[in-house]
């Protein structure tokens, strides 16, 4: 394997990073290390990266902001591909041209700011714009299909494509890039509508208000864990089963809202997964309901 870190360091394609903990780069902070960490320059340093990869069949994956994937506690023995680099956005009028790598949370201040409508609802989601596109992100009745216009991507021959919204597959929590891995999103294009900037602040405010309120954001999570199934909300299922503070080591569910996963004690990645598949077993059972895990495992 430092075989291979070499031969990547010698493409001169951008930084890279050896044995880089997950625990620093998950929002559950756990999970081993990685092979390696590399920040491709730009598209075509990213382009000859994949082209290595593949070509000697060697694991990778993107990883955003890491706040909804799980991995294991030892190595991941692949190679992890940030595109921070990609952080560039640029607005005009009420369109928002934003690349991969921007952070969702400043930039749904910045429409704000501009008195522009439709990305509050991101104002407390720690993902970044490719992340959060891939997993249609979303909160309080509203998420990435109602403002994406269109997303440059990359495809799997390495050929730059231009989906509009209709392509894209939109669904709860998912898209067409969640079923097609080998794509890769580069840029994605906001059509968001003029507002009352005060009426916004009043509005991100209050929702922040509520975050603090009704979530653990003292702790390190992924935020809901299952999602909410017909009719129903997973945290009502899960707290009337009692499960408010049932723990696996150093996981807990969270005691303020029970569709929370918390790691509160120095959690294992194990942990975690444990928890999760334990309360899952439990609605099961109790139920009948298969909760959809909206966290990746990643192995």
């Amino acid at each position: 394997m430092k075989r291979i870190v070499k031969e990547i360091i010698n493409l001169d394609i951008g930084k890279v990073e050896e044995k880089v903990s997950l625990k620093k780069n998950t929002t559950y902070k756990v999970g081993g290390n990685a092979l390696a960490f590399v920040y491709p320059n730009d598209i075509d340093s990213l382009i000859k990266l994949l082209k290595y990869l593949r070509n000697n069949n060697i694991k990778h994956m993107i990883l955003g902001n890491g706040s909804n994937v799980v991995f294991k506690d030892t190595t991941y023995n692949g190679i992890i591909i940030k595109l921070d680099i990609l952080n560039k956005y640029k607005i005009k009028e009420n369109i928002i041209i934003a690349e991969s790598g921007v952070n969702l949370i400043p930039l749904s201040f910045k429409a704000i700011d501009l008195s522009l409508e439709g990305l509050e609802f991101a104002c407390g989601i720690p993902g970044s714009v490719g992340g959060c596109l891939y997993m249609n992100a979303g909160a309080y009745k509203s998420d990435m299909s109602n403002i994406v216009k269109s997303v440059k991507a990359l495809t799997p021959d390495f050929k730059i494509k231009i989906f509009k919204n209709k392509d894209l597959e939109f669904g709860y929590r998912d898209s067409f890039f969640k079923h097609h891995k080998d794509y890769i999103v580069l840029e994605v294009t906001f059509e968001l509508k003029k507002g009352k900037k005060e009426e916004l602040i009043e509005l991100a405010n209050d929702r922040k208000r509520r975050r603090l309120e009704s979530q653990p954001l003292e702790y390190p999570s992924a935020g809901s864990v299952f999602r909410n199934p017909p009719d129903n909300f997973s945290g009502k299922l899960i707290e009337d089963l009692g499960l408010k503070g049932y723990s696996i080591g150093g996981a807990k569910v969270s005691e303020k809202h029970a569709n929370f996963i918390i790691n509160y004690n120095n959690a294992t990645a194990s942990d975690i997964r444990k928890l999760i598949k334990y309360v899952h077993t439990r609605v099961k059972k109790k139920y009948d309901i298969d909760l959809f895990i909206e966290q990746e495992f990643i192995d």
